[in-house]
Order: structure tokens, then C-alpha cells, then sequence
């Protein structure tokens, strides 16, 4: 979605780092001031509809717009943003194999009762 995320309850800290790649690395393209409009236009109305909520920018909305400037096609945003997380993925695994601890996230069961 590109707003919101599970552990950056405030502003996501990677959103600021690329926003800040996109704009040096745009080349007085429209579809940046755009993007950035839309991020304005878009918190506000989350401010609106969701109040009780602090929704910002999250890491994969202006992953997008890095991908968009280096001329990346778009059939390839969705495998490009993967296989970066596919090396944190990786760095999890080897460290709970190192600790021999399995990392769980926390989690609430959200199914069916449990029958006897």
C-alpha cells in the first residue's frame, strides 16, 4: 500500500532515505512532484478517515518511485523489492541457526475455535 507499517509506528526511517534518492536521482520528471503530492493528499485523508491511527509512508512508496527514476521496468518493481527482502530474510535465518533459537513473530491466532 505504501502507508502504514507494523513496527515504524511513526515515519518509516528507510521511506525518508529513499524519498531523498528519488528526488536527487529525478531528472525534473512530473511524475515525481506527483508522488509527492500524492503522499500529501494521501496522509491527509488517513489523518481524516482514520484518526486513531498514525499512518505515514512506509519503505515501498517511494521504493517505487528509486525504481521509477533508474528506468527499472514496472513489470519488475514487485521481483526488484523481493529479492531485497529475501537478504534480510536470509541474515534471520543464518542468525537463528548461529543461536540455534527460532525467531518467532509475535502473532494472535485469528481462525476458527478449536473443536474437541
Amino acid at each position: 500500500m505504501g502507508f502504514g507499517h507494523r513496527v515504524y509506528r511513526t515515519r518509516d526511517p528507510r521511506a525518508i532515505v529513499l524519498k531523498e534518492v528519488a528526488l536527487s536521482l529525478a531528472r525534473g520528471d512530473d511524475w515525481l512532484e506527483l508522488a509527492i503530492e500524492l503522499e500529501k493528499q494521501a496522509i491527509r485523508l488517513l489523518k481524516e478517515y482514520k484518526p486513531d491511527r498514525s499512518l505515514k509512508t512506509n519503505v515501498e512508496f517511494f521504493a517505487a518511485a528509486v525504481f521509477k527514476s533508474l528506468d527499472l521496468p514496472s513489470d519488475l518493481y514487485t521481483a526488484t523489492f523481493a529479492t531485497s527482502r529475501l537478504m534480510g530474510w536470509s541474515a534471520h535465518a543464518i542468525e537463528q541457526a548461529q543461536h540455534n533459537r527460532i525467531i518467532r513473530p509475535s502473532s494472535r491466532y485469528v481462525g476458527p475455535e478449536i473443536r474437541e
